[in-house]
C-alpha cells in the first residue's frame, strides 16, 4: 500500500538512500533538512524529491502517513515538536529499513570505524558482477555514499541478498542505540574499532561495547570477517558464536595480503588463504587501506560462495565512492582531491595513499574540523601526527565551535602551532574564502591539494579550482 512518508533530515547519506528505496516501493516521499549539499542533494534532485529548507512545521503539510526522524534532530526542532504534538506516526531510518527491506532477506553488514562505505560498495559490486553469470546474486544495497560503479547509494532487487553499511552512530533522539543493531546480520565484516563519535560515546570502552553487541547478533550459522591488525577488533569478536575469519597482513590471517605494491596506476597484491595463494588482485584505487577494504569484501564474498574470477573482475573494475580520494579538478598542473576523511586514522591513510600515487608531489592537507569527534580535543595528538604526513597544512576554524563545550573544544591554533614547532608548515584561516585567498599564490604546478571534510566546507571544492582557472 502506497503511503506518504516524510523524512526529516533527508540529506543525510543513509536517509537519502532510504528515500530512494521507499520511492522504488511506490511510496510518495517528501523531505526536509537544514541545508542540502552534494552528493546527496544531487541524488535527491535526480529522484525528483524536493528538499524543503530549513526545518519548519509547514514542511509536514499535507500531514504524512509516517515521519522518519533523522538522528541529527532532537527536541526543540519544529518538525519533531509538531510530530509529537499531533501524534503523527514516526520511526527511525534504521527501524524502517529493517521493517520494509531486510525481513526475509540475507543481511550482509559492513561495520567499523573506518572503511565501511568503500568496503560496502566493493562488496555490492562483487555481487553485481557475479550476477552476470547468476542473476539471483544481484544485490539490493544501501551505502553511506554514492558508489561510482552504480551511480547511486542504493539499489532494490527482488533477490535475497541485501548489503548495507552498518553505522555505529545513534539511531534517533528516541533510540540512542547504534543503527547497526537493527540490521541483524547473517554475515558481518568488521574493519576497525577506534574511539569516534565523541558526542555519544564516553570512551573507547563504550564504542567496543556497541560492536560487541553487534557481533552478538550474528547467528551460529553466520560468519564474521574481521581485521587482524587491531586488538580492539580482536576483543570485539572474541566471544562470537559463529566462525570468525581474519584478514590483513599478519602470517596468522586467514586471508593474508602479500606483496602489496603500486605500479602503472594500479594497486597490486596477492591474497593468500590459509597458507596457499588464493588470488592475484589489482585495482585502480590507491592505498594500503583500500587493499584491506578489497580483501575484506573478497573474503566475505568467497565465503558466501561467489567465484574467484568474479571477485577478481569486480575489484579490478571497481571505481570508487564519491568523496573518497576523488579528483575534483586538475588546473594549471595542480591536482585538487576531495576526501571525506574526518578521523585522524582516516586522514593519515588518505594522505599516505596520495603519497603513493603522487610520490614526487608537494602534498597539501586542507582540513575543516567538522565531525563531532574532530571538533573536540580528545584526539588532538593523533590528529597532529596524521597531518604531519603532508608537506603543508591549512586548517579552517572549527565548524560550529559554539556547540562544543569550552573545555572539550579542539583549538586549531594550538594544532597549527604544534605542527610548525615539529617542522610541518601549517597555517590557520577562518573559512573557505580566506583559505582560497591564502593558498592560491603559494600553489605550484605539480602540487596535490587534499581537501578533508565530512561536510560542504562552504563550497571550497568549487571555489578553489574556479580561482585557479582565473589565474592562468
Amino acid at each position: 500500500m502506497s503511503r506518504h512518508i516524510h523524512l526529516s533530515g533527508i540529506c543525510g547519506t543513509a536517509m537519502a538512500s532510504l528515500a530512494g528505496l521507499l520511492q522504488l516501493q511506490g511510496h510518495r516521499i517528501t523531505g526536509s533538512d537544514k541545508a542540502a549539499y552534494p552528493p546527496m542533494s544531487d541524488l535527491l534532485a535526480d529522484l525528483g524529491i524536493a528538499v524543503r529548507e530549513p526545518y519548519a512545521e509547514a514542511n509536514l503539510e499535507p500531514r504524512p502517513d509516517l515521519a522518519v526522524i533523522g538522528n541529527a534532530l532532537s527536541r526543540g526542532n519544529p518538525e519533531v515538536e509538531r510530530i509529537l504534538d499531533e501524534r503523527i506516526p514516526f520511526t527511525s531510518m534504521a527501524a524502517l529499513l529493517r521493517e520494509e527491506f531486510l525481513a526475509g532477506r540475507e543481511s550482509l553488514v559492513v561495520a567499523g570505524t573506518h572503511g565501511k562505505t568503500t568496503t560496502t560498495s566493493m562488496l555490492a559490486w562483487i555481487y553485481q558482477v557475479a550476477a552476470q553469470a547468476d542473476p539471483a546474486l544481484e544485490p539490493s544495497f544501501l551505502i553511506g555514499g554514492v558508489a561510482e560503479n552504480f551511480g547511486s547509494s542504493f539499489q532494490l532487487r527482488p533477490t535475497r541478498t541485501f548489503i548495507l553499511e552498518g553505522d555505529e552512530y545513534d539511531t534517533a533522539f528516541f533510540d540512542k542505540g547504534p543503527k547497526f543493531l537493527h540490521y541483524f546480520p547473517d554475515a558481518l565484516i568488521l574493519t576497525h574499532v577506534e574511539f569516534d563519535h565523541a558526542d555519544i560515546y564516553a570512551d573507547l570502552d563504550a564504542v567496543k561495547t556497541a560492536f560487541k553487541r553487534l557481533v552478538n547478533l550474528v547467528p551460529r550459522r553466520g560468519r564474521i570477517v574481521a581485521f587482524d591488525g587491531s586488538t580492539n577488533v580482536f576483543e570485539c569478536v572474541q566471544k562470537a558464536f559463529c566462525r570468525v575469519e581474519r584478514y590483513g597482513f599478519s602470517d596468522k590471517a586467514d586471508w593474508q595480503i602479500r606483496n602489496l605494491h603500486y605500479e602503472e596506476g594500479l594497486t597490486c597484491w596477492e591474497i593468500w588463504h590459509r597458507g596457499a595463494l588464493w588470488s592475484q588482485m589489482e585495482m585502480r584505487l590507491a592505498g594500503e587501506h583500500n587493499a584491506l577494504n578489497a580483501t575484506a569484501a573478497a573474503a566475505l564474498a568467497a565465503g558466501q560462495g561467489l567465484s574467484t574470477p568474479a571477485i577478481q573482475k569486480a575489484i579490478a573494475s571497481f571505481k570508487s565512492v564519491k568523496r573518497r580520494l576523488e579528483v575534483r579538478a586538475v588546473v594549471n598542473g595542480i591536482t585538487i582531491v576531495d576526501d571525506f576523511a574526518h578521523h585522524p586514522t582516516a586522514i593519515r591513510e588518505t594522505l599516505r595513499a596520495l603519497r603513493s600515487v603522487y610520490p614526487g608531489a608537494r602534498l597539501w592537507a586542507v582540513l575543516e574540523p567538522r565531525s563531532n569527534t574532530l571538533r573536540r580535543k580528545v584526539l588532538e595528538e593523533d590528529l597532529i601526527e596524521s597531518l604531519r604526513t603532508a608537506d603543508r597544512v591549512v586548517m579552517a576554524a572549527v565548524y560550529q565551535q559554539e556547540r562544543i563545550p569550552e573545555g572539550e573544544r579542539l583549538h586549531p591554533a594550538e594544532v597549527v602551532r604544534t605542527l610548525n614547532s615539529r617542522g610541518t608548515p601549517a597555517e590557520l584561516h577562518e573559512n573557505a574564502d580566506t583559505i582560497v585567498n591564502a593558498v592560491i599564490p603559494e600553489l605550484k604546478p605539480g602540487d596535490v591539494l587534499a581537501i578533508l571534510s565530512n561536510g560542504g566546507f562552504d563550497g571550497i571544492y568549487d571555489k578553489l579550482p574556479a580561482r585557479l582557472r582565473e589565474t592562468r
